[in-house]
């Protein structure tokens, strides 16, 4: 088994048949075949089921493919750190759910260290990645969040991922109106009297990750829901539609994107416990400790 063999595996099944993988990795479908069979002997597992439909993952194949996924990951950061040509540089990397204070956080470090040569990086994504860059090490630091209704499987999985939790703040739940809206000027609603309106949702692409969104009220059932895994396309839906959104309540009034929108509190409690992870056992980089300083300048707990 070599790394060549497992990103066939994963482009394989990334794709609706056998032709197209090989038309995405460059190599004749013969060849690309013979190599997903060796690979299957040296295992003793079939990864892949071939009918006359196409090619569909087994059991087996399907727990193949989470190890694989994480295999691939190491390596490339493997590849990335040492055969880079970008070697003497500077490296640090964040994952953090959709919060402007961690933006924010990352641009001070790289201010106040002004490093002569780096490639940082900053993933704003979804939680499950999130939780899984940092237990890869693909980042030092997340920022997450979780509510009542999905606290216990975030906990669960932080402990299984090896992963702590420094809580920095705990938000009440909010609706995000467009400004004009006329509920935007309300100092107070409950989601009854939104039940008419459009929710606008960010969207985890899974639906076995429902409770692993970063919104409160996870467990809510929406009359009317709209899934968008863009923050400027969320909020143009917002506007048009004359719907809303659920947050935090934290709307910075620099961030271009959030502009326009206008928080009312909810009736209905979900509060939001944020912080951030690491790494059990991990040694931090400077970096890595500088934006740990950043971030518990929001501490409030």
């Amino acid at each position: 088994m070599n790394i060549t063999q497992i990103k066939y595996v994963l482009t394989i099944a990334e794709s609706s048949s056998m032709r197209e993988a090989a038309t995405k990795l460059f190599v004749s479908q013969p060849a690309l075949s013979a190599s997903i069979r060796e690979l299957e002997d040296e295992l003793g597992i079939l990864i892949f089921e071939r009918t006359n439909k196409g090619i569909s993952l087994t059991d087996a194949g399907r727990e193949f493919i989470m190890y694989a996924k994480k295999a691939v990951g190491q390596y490339e950061i493997l590849e990335d750190r040492y055969l880079s040509k970008d070697g003497d540089k500077e490296r640090f990397s964040v994952s953090t759910q959709h919060y402007n204070f961690a933006v924010k956080a990352f641009t001070r470090v790289i201010k106040k260290k002004d490093p002569c040569k780096f490639i940082f990086s900053i993933h704003e994504t979804k939680t499950r990645e999130v939780l899984e860059d940092v237990r890869s090490l693909k980042s030092e630091v997340g920022v997450i969040s979780f509510s009542g209704s999905n606290e216990a499987v975030l906990k669960k999985l932080m402990k299984e991922y090896q992963l702590e939790f420094t809580p920095l703040m705990q938000r009440e739940t909010y609706a995000y109106f467009w400004e004009g809206h006329e509920f935007a000027k309300r100092k107070e609603i409950s989601l009854e009297e939104l039940s008419s309106l459009p929710c606008v949702s960010f969207d985890q692409s899974d639906d076995s990750n429902f409770y692993l969104t970063e919104e409160a009220m996870a467990d809510h059932t929406f009359d009317k829901m709209i899934k968008s895994d863009d923050r400027a396309t969320s909020m143009e839906i917002i506007a048009e539609l004359g719907g809303y959104s659920i947050g935090s309540g934290m709307l910075a009034g620099d961030d271009n994107v959030l502009k326009g929108l206008v928080s009312v509190k909810l009736k209905e409690e979900d509060p939001l416990m944020i912080g951030y992870i690491t790494r059990k056992g991990s040694s931090l980089s400077v970096y890595g400790k500088a934006y740990i300083k950043e971030l518990e300048k929001y501490k409030e707990l």
